[in-house]
């Protein structure tokens, strides 16, 4: 089925000027593309049409207010970042500082880049889309289609995928020292079953199906189950069943490549010793994660992904509400997790689905509302910088709730926390 074509935007030289008046110089302005069994107990919330009930309003994205945010993380570290938000009024893009200092390329938002743990998504469609075809069960134990892979036969499939398995995350030790860890691993290519082990040598990190914890480890699996069901790599299931039906033409799997090709952005890497020199970090296996973070793509494709995701091209209703079933993962009532899918809930009452990315160099957000109207893609090319992640977060915030009423006019409800207040979610080690 051909994709919804959409609307483009044509921004005129005043709405730029007006646009340029209110935000640092160092800003690029464009407008160019214009329910089964076992659930996880009472924690679990459904999303349905009267979870929705309250978003009814849409709000004009407030591109200055994106702009302030990819300024924020500059300030805070990262060379470059760039958003894409495309909604009802077309396409609207902004980028900001460089996405290689050495040449002091501009940032592009056509360019590429790593998506890291956004790649979740893409292998839990792909394992959804098996569920679907009778090849797996949910609730069933992982063990039944990898027979003695994990110690404990409770962990099951959905488990993994919502990250409640226990299985401890082994990239805390690998990369326990930035730098040296990264550059050890760098150019290396594991087997999956050595990830596994490396996990399974730590101790457990919660009994299977109590609590979340993200982990790596839990979408190796994921790949390992792809690959035993399909008898092929992951890579052509993402092509067959996503990449391509989707005309996602610039997302590609790559591993055990090391580079991204044609156009894209230089990822940076901060040691973790204050004033040492970045580390370019854009050429990597990014073995230690592959199904778990080896996807690379740009901001147009992510956009399209996550719009029809949510509207239902790649799963059925009944696997959509699976994937949309979710559970806190912190107390601040904003931040949920289904099956390899955020649920971030806005200050303004609107929720949006996706995922967060780190990989060495590159923080990333791709989010949707859930009718799929709105969409926003943002990156930053440096890492090992909390401040730079919880900055670009801020993006979220501005596209899909717009301008901030004044500071009487807010609600002084819990439920109208402004999410980009608080700290990002970490999908890797952090030490600043």
């Amino acid at each position: 089925m051909p994709l919804t074509s959409h609307r483009r935007l044509v921004v005129s030289a005043t709405m730029i000027a007006a646009l340029a008046a209110g935000v640092a110089p160092a800003t690029g302005a464009s407008a160019a593309d214009a329910p089964t069994a076992a659930r996880q107990a009472s924690a679990a919330v459904p999303e349905g049409p009267a979870a929705r009930a309250a978003t009814t309003a849409v709000p004009a994205p407030d591109m200055e207010g994106v702009v302030a945010a990819l300024n924020a993380a500059v300030a805070n570290g990262a060379p470059g970042a760039m958003a894409r938000f495309s909604g009802p009024g077309g396409v609207r893009s902004r980028t900001v500082g460089v996405q290689d200092r050495v040449n002091g390329t501009p940032m592009n938002i056509g360019s590429r880049f790593r998506i890291g743990s956004v790649s979740k998504t893409f292998s839990t469609v792909v394992l959804l889309q098996l569920v679907q075809e009778g090849r797996l069960t949910l609730d069933a134990p992982v063990d039944t289609y990898l027979p003695g892979l994990l110690p404990d036969d409770r962990i099951t499939v959905r488990h993994l995928l919502t990250h409640r398995s226990g299985l401890a995350d082994y990239t805390d030790p690998m990369f326990a020292h930035t730098v040296p860890g990264f550059e050890s691993v760098r150019n290396k290519v594991f087997g999956y079953q050595e990830l596994v082990d490396l996990s399974l040598a730590l101790p457990r990190t919660t009994e299977p199906g109590v609590s979340y914890k993200y982990s790596n480890a839990n979408f190796v699996v994921v790949g390992m189950l792809i690959e035993k069901l399909t008898g092929r790599p992951v890579a052509d299931a993402y092509q067959r069943r996503i990449f391509r039906p989707l005309g996602l033409r610039h997302t590609s799997y790559v591993h055990p490549g090391t580079r991204i090709a044609g156009r894209h952005v230089r990822g940076y890497l901060y040691p973790d010793a204050a004033g040492e020199p970045l580390v370019d970090s854009t050429e990597q296996t990014v073995s230690w994660a592959q199904s778990a973070g080896a996807v690379i793509s740009d901001a147009a494709d992510l956009n399209t992904f996550t719009r029809a995701l949510v509207r239902g091209r790649l799963l059925s209703p009944a696997m959509m509400a699976e994937m949309t079933t979710v559970t806190p993962t912190d107390t601040t009532n904003t931040r949920f997790y289904g099956l390899g899918l955020r649920r971030y809930d806005l200050s303004c009452g609107t929720r949006v689905y996706g995922h967060t990315g780190t990989v060495q160099g590159f923080y990333t957000y791709a989010f949707s509302t859930r009718d799929g109207r709105r969409s926003l893609s943002a990156v930053a090319n440096s890492t090992n910088r909390g401040a730079v992640n919880t900055a670009l977060g801020g993006t979220l915030e501005a596209a899909f709730c717009g301008k901030k009423p004044a500071p009487a006019a807010r609600s002084a409800s819990p439920a109208a926390r402004d999410f980009s207040s608080l700290p990002a979610e970490r999908d890797l080690p952090e030490r600043h």
